[in-house]
């Protein structure tokens, strides 16, 4: 089956299992969308959803944000990884925030935020701005090159392959539905190929005997 026919399946299934997309992690603002997806680098939404409450008590605006201490930031998130290098990001995106004249739907102007990288961005431009955008986790990576839809190496060929596959109109639920069924049906460990609602037929047998043995 080629990749082209794959995707128009995958996608059905996708579409009538996931109607609708919520986006998992608890926000308010682009601001604090922006800092949640930050935040959930190496780390799970639902661990993200449980700090970001009192994060967001104390600074839910850059403004409030700059005038904390670092110390103080990572104390409110430690129990998420990376706390340290992501509580120093976090006070000096909010001072770049503030000089920059606050958010906006600009792809150059967010990555070059501290502690967002081009996955975050997407993120924000997709589900804040409704910009066409599909980003790509280590999660979606590994589907994609589960069910057969990409060969690349890394996430940026990933995001390439992808785009080619679905219409723009369909890139911002698309990457959410794709971590939805990850989550739900498609996880990465103690996982049977031949028992999946979508690798049953979209993984090749070489792929399944090699999963197989892990």
């Amino acid at each position: 089956m080629k990749r082209i026919d794959k995707a128009k399946k995958i996608g059905k299934i996708l579409d009538n299992l996931y109607p609708e997309t919520p986006i998992p992690l608890d926000h308010s603002s682009s601001y604090t969308l922006l800092v949640a997806v930050m935040l959930s680098a190496q780390t799970t939404d639902k661990k993200v959803n449980e700090v970001t409450p009192s994060l967001f008590k104390h600074a839910s605006t850059p403004e409030q944000m700059s005038e904390l201490d670092v110390n103080f930031i990572q104390n409110l998130i430690k129990e998420i990884g990376l706390a340290p290098t992501k509580a120093k990001n976090l006070k000096k995106m909010a001072v770049q925030l503030i000089e920059g004249g606050g958010m906006r739907a600009d792809w150059n102007y967010l990555e070059s935020l501290a502690g967002v990288g081009h996955k975050t961005a997407s993120v924000v431009m997709s589900q804040w701005y409704g910009i066409p955008a599909f980003p790509i986790d280590t999660h979606i990576h590994r589907l994609a090159s589960r069910w057969g839809l990409s060969k690349a190496k890394n996430v940026e060929m990933t995001e390439r392959d992808l785009k080619k596959l679905w219409k723009k109109e369909v890139w911002n639920k698309r990457h959410l539905q794709i971590i939805f069924f990850g989550r739900e049906y498609c996880q990465a460990r103690h996982h049977d190929l031949n028992d999946c609602l979508i690798c049953c037929w979209a993984a090749s047998k070489k792929r399944k005997i090699f999963e197989k043995k892990k």
